[in-house]
């Protein structure tokens, strides 16, 4: 009923008039009102606008789903409703007349346009983020917008915060397996529906009974379905053989090469500080190895009353010396292991060894290894050059400046992905470190970790002495290495909802089935991504679902599953898609899939697909803008990074051409595009430059004790750089003097700050105007023209002419 002197609707009808489709449609309370200018109803108008509205309000309050735009318009017949403001993420930028593009704080993760109840269950981007978090209907809108679909996990990160649930039933979908999570529907107590493949299941008695409220009745309000992030403790359901101890093998390269470089000192110091930290319970197992030209086994038996070395000389037919006591229980054996440790760095000091035979030495760690499976630690130095494996240079220095072809990015032999892929089989990772200086063909080393789930560490130019700041970066890259939590022989799947399917993976692993990759061991550090593609329409479901689940071994012996389930809506136009862009996340699963092209193809063939990513995206998007300028290159809000990415990533070591680049440092730089977690990965990317002499408390956060400022991000060029200031870039692998001053204390301040979390020690560079090290700071300024390679604008140029042509 309307007054008709004011047009104004009385306070009983405000809840149904309805003009803000942004807000949720699912509880009519939290709806927002305008006013509706409406013609005064007669009695039978009235009865039908009431019934209409009450109809559309019951029916959203039923399915808790959230419309998008053009359904909730049509859901809403003929009533004309108020149009909705354009979305931030949609506001046209002309890319080259805007010339602060970076902006001044973080870029964070876009929100899902999900309803509030939705939003708050969902994954945290932290460990689970997609490239569109509005998911086209069809391939044919995916391809329309020419954006990349995929995935990129941080699966087994630190968490502060995590439900561990232990139950007698896990429940799970009985057609496609799928864990329950906060995104299933309960048709009532007794059924509920998956989000993945949509059937009906019957849920257990056990899971009506929900241990935090200790009431029974709610299966709707049981931990798992109210976190989209739950860890299971497994049953022996989840076991094909008992659980595994903790075994950690260490095998040692000590050539004189390896012994004048001096790593041997600061690796037992470092194990013998963390000794008692090695994740593991009372049946923990370590054991170590050495070896030059042949292979040192040591006894660490308990009650002898020294270390004792047994050497194989034959490294063509490599056998085990004893079939015990070379893997030792850490407790039982810890003073000769300590004995051990103190006497390994000065045992070859008057070494003459100039061979490596590291094929052969791996062929012993895996027949020790596997009847437990576990971790081997492998330090190298140089090429390996006898036995199994050995290698030849192919680097020819003379090509590093190249801006042609780049030879050599993939390995020399297959041996060791072979040996990385038994090695797997039998529930072991190989983690690699190599310290070099010189040329050590990384490009086939790193199989061997890559295929096993390992982990590859690279100290370029390594010296204890020569080279302090390397040696300082193995010193905390090791702390960390070896106190971080692992798991033990774990598989992960990934599901997503019918109609969507993976098609190519990128990490560390070796792919056992379509979805399930075997993981021998799984570290807190390890990212993944997977690409997409859309298979069958998703006209039928406003929503879609995915879930990674990771089994695994803790180092305390039990069988654990951590599920995350990420929720996206699904859209039908083409400017939903773009205003759903995930940028990072699109330039990450980009990078990877850039590597995959460099070796399977050409760096050349790699460096284009990237360009032409740009100006395939921004050509499509052109084309749904009206009345656009023809000189104008316009992208939308969520994409404006996109072009400075591309160009941060055509100037990034893994494929950069035209400077001088060892191809060790290229391949290690590829290494870490293909594992590095989204947020670290982004630093290697796109560094971030903060001005420190003039760090003040505004703005600052305080985390725990202390009070860390927050400067402004500036952009990637010189020109914000002063003779006066003092400049930090952060590139995710980056000592200060403790001074009593404000400053001191802020600027260290803000340093830990940066340093914290990170999977590699970063180590710091005080670079001086005058130094020579300022060049490879100014690599960095990716804003900036070289001699090989556009500036930001120079680039943005040749994408508007490759998309005039």
């Amino acid at each position: 009923k309307l007054n008709t002197y004011n047009q104004q609707p009385e306070p009983f009808l405000m809840p149904f008039l309805v003009t803000n489709p942004q807000t949720r449609v699912g509880n009519c309370l939290d709806f927002k009102y305008h006013t509706l200018i409406l013609p005064v109803f007669n009695n039978s108008c009235y009865i039908v606008f009431m019934l209409v509205t009450l109809f559309f309000c019951l029916f959203c309050l039923l399915f808790q789903q959230y419309p998008g735009m053009n359904q909730l318009s049509s859901s809403l017949g003929g009533l004309s409703l108020q149009s909705s403001p354009q979305p931030e993420s949609l506001r046209p930028v002309d890319l080259t007349q805007e010339r602060n593009i970076l902006p001044t704080t973080p870029v964070w993760a876009p929100v899902p346009n999900l309803n509030v109840d939705l939003k708050k269950l969902n994954c945290s981007p932290d460990s689970f983020r997609c490239t569109l978090t509005n998911i086209p209907q069809t391939q044919a809108l995916l391809n329309k917008a020419k954006l990349p679909l995929g995935l990129l996990l941080h699966p087994f990160r630190d968490l502060t915060q995590l439900p561990v649930i232990t139950s007698n039933t896990i429940v799970r979908c009985r057609s496609c397996r799928t864990y329950i999570n906060p995104f299933v529907s309960f048709i009532d107590q007794r059924r509920w529906k998956c989000n993945l493949c949509y059937r009906v299941n019957d849920v257990p008695e056990e899971f009506m009974y929900n241990p935090l409220t200790r009431s029974y009745g709610e299966p709707h309000k049981r931990p798992e379905v109210q976190n989209s992030t739950v860890e299971f403790i497994a049953s022996s359901d989840y076991m094909l053989r008992p659980p595994q101890p903790a075994v950690y093998l260490f095998v040692l390269d000590v050539s004189h090469n390896a012994v004048e470089a001096g790593y041997l000192t600061i690796l037992c110091q470092s194990l013998l500080e963390n000794l008692d930290k090695l994740p593991g319970d009372s049946r923990t197992r370590i054991g170590f190895m050495t070896f030059d030209s042949t292979i040192h086994f040591y006894n660490l038996q308990e009650g002898l009353s020294q270390p004792q070395m047994l050497i194989v000389s034959d490294i063509d037919d490599v056998f085990l010396p004893t079939p015990d006591s070379l893997l030792v229980n850490l407790y039982e054996s810890k003073e000769l292991i300590k004995d051990l440790l103190n006497a390994l760095p000065s045992m070859f000091t008057n070494t003459r060894e100039t061979h490596s035979a590291l094929g052969p030495a791996l062929q012993a760690a895996f027949k020790l290894m596997s009847p437990t499976g576990g971790r081997v630690s492998v330090f190298q130095t140089q090429l390996p050059s006898l036995g199994a494996g050995l290698l030849q240079s192919r680097e020819d220095p003379n090509q590093r400046s190249s801006t042609k072809v780049v030879q050599h990015l993939g390995p020399a032999t297959d041996f060791y992905k072979k040996l990385a892929l038994d090695c797997s089989g039998q529930q072991t990772a190989v983690d690699l470190f190599l310290l070099s200086s010189q040329y050590s063909d990384l490009a086939s080393l790193a199989c061997v970790s890559k295929y096993s789930a390992g982990c590859i560490y690279y100290y370029p130019s390594f010296h204890y002495t020569h080279n302090p700041s390397q040696a300082e970066k193995l010193q905390k890259d090791l702390k960390r290495y070896l106190t971080r939590k692992i798991g033990f022989e774990a598989v992960m799947r990934i599901r997503c909802t019918k109609g969507l399917s993976m098609h190519t993976f990128h990490g560390n692993f070796f792919v056992r089935s379509t979805d399930l990759l075997s993981l021998a061991n799984i570290n807190p550090d390890a990212g993944f991504a997977v690409q997409l593609s859309i298979e069958e329409n998703l006209t039928d479901t406003s929503l879609v679902c995915f879930q990674t689940a990771l089994l695994y071994t803790s180092s305390k012996g039990e069988r654990r599953i951590r599920v995350h389930t990420l929720c996206l809506p699904v859209v039908s136009s083409l400017a939903d898609v773009y205003a759903g862009v995930d940028v990072q996340a699109a330039i990450c699963l980009l990078a990877n899939m850039a590597v995959d092209r460099s070796i399977s193809s050409s760096l050349s063939d790699a460096r284009d697909a990237l360009v032409n990513a740009v100006v395939d995206s921004l050509s499509a998007y052109g084309s749904t803008v009206s009345n656009l300028q023809h000189s104008a290159l316009v992208a939308p809000s969520s994409l404006k990074l996109f072009p400075l990415y591309v160009l941060a990533l055509l100037k990034q070591k893994a494929f950069r051409t035209g400077t001088s680049t060892r191809l060790d440092d290229r391949v290690y730089a590829m290494c870490q595009i293909k594992c590095q977690p989204l947020v670290h990965l982004m630093k290697m990317i796109h560094p971030n430059l903060y001005r420190i002499d003039r760090l003040t408390d505004e703005g600052a956060i305080h985390v725990n004790d202390r009070v860390v400022p927050q400067p402004p991000l500036q952009k990637l060029s010189a020109e914000k750089l002063t003779r006066e200031g003092a400049f930090l870039m952060d590139c995710g692998s980056t000592y200060l003097p403790e001074l009593d001053t404000l400053s001191s204390e802020r600027a260290r301040s803000f340093i830990t700050w940066l340093r914290d979390n990170r999977p590699l020690s970063p180590v710091l560079h005080v670079v001086k105007d005058e130094s020579p090290a300022k060049t490879e700071f100014f690599q960095h300024l990716i804003e900036d023209r070289t001699e090989a390679a556009f500036s930001y604008y120079e680039f943005l140029l040749h994408i508007q002419q490759q998309i005039c042509k």
